[in-house]
């Protein structure tokens, strides 16, 4: 099966690359294209058998199953314009959240699924979310569960969680990216270890966390109990995040879900224009 891809900015070449890489597609079977040229051509620098070409027709072309990987406002006409050289042998997979699949079915004529990936996935690991629509093809919902198997775990999602499992799955790398940051400039400013030196011990110390969640030694609160010995040091560093972290995450989704309803109300408008 080709696989084409609309949009070869950040998330699309985590996938085309990870797909890649996992051996879950031979670079010959995709067919690729972005707005801005020179990424896709970047990309078959390191894929050669990728083949670029210079529209989202030709891709519809020439693949059956195309990922859509742009802009959430630029979905609605794109598929516009694409609609109806959609037909019944082709799946559309979208990875933005706003836009539900009964929203995508609504526009095209083919299959339809929602899959919001994870940078997590650029490493084979992670979760992926996935919608199907109602009409999606047994076919297709097989060979994409496969397909994602192979970077990542798949997680089924309804409509209601769409937002707060993304803030865990896909926003959640950057939030804790920048949370570790900021203990290793702490760490760096009220001590003389190095930045360098602190950035090592931190990336080790979470890789390792993962592994022991991984491989199911610890759970989370476990693991807690384990290093936080009774009357010693790191319970002393956990008084102080129980005192000063009060609802940090409860505003973090407050806030996220606040912007999600925004691009909800600005997709719905593209979709209502549709009406009569």
């Amino acid at each position: 099966m080709n696989i084409g891809f609309i949009g070869t900015g950040n998330m699309g070449r985590i996938l085309i690359e990870a797909f890649v890489e996992s051996k879950a597609v031979d670079p010959s079977q995709l067919v690729i294209t972005n707005r801005t040229m020179a990424k896709a051509m970047d990309i078959q620098k390191s894929y050669p058998e990728i083949k670029v070409v210079s529209s989202g027709e030709e891709v519809i072309e020439q693949a059956d199953l195309i990922f859509i990987c742009v802009k959430p406002l630029d979905i609605h006409p794109l598929l516009v314009r694409l609609s109806s050289r959609l037909t019944a042998r082709h799946c559309i997979v979208s990875i933005t959240s706003p836009i539900t699949v009964k929203q995508l079915e609504s526009l095209v004529p083919c299959y339809v699924v929602r899959v919001i990936p994870s940078i997590n996935n650029r490493a084979l690991a992670g979760s992926s979310l996935v919608t199907f629509s109602e009409r999606c093809a047994p076919h297709y919902r097989i060979y994409i569960e496969q397909l994602f198997k192979k970077i990542s775990q798949p997680s089924y999602i309804t409509e209601d969680i769409t937002r707060v499992a993304s803030d865990i799955a896909s926003c959640g790398p950057a939030f804790f990216s920048y949370l570790l940051q900021r203990f290793i400039e702490a760490a760096v400013q009220k001590t003389a270890i190095t930045k360098e030196q602190a950035t090592t011990l931190a990336s080790d110390m979470i890789i390792g966390l993962g592994e022991l969640l991984k491989k199911r030694v610890y759970t989370l609160p476990t693991l807690q109990e384990k290093v936080c010995v009774k009357g010693g040091i790191t319970g002393e560093g956990i008084k102080v995040l129980e005192k000063e972290l009060g609802e940090i995450f409860e505003h973090v989704f407050e806030k996220t879900h606040e912007k999600f309803r925004e691009d909800i109300e600005q997709v719905k408008k593209q979709f209502d224009s549709n009406i009569p």
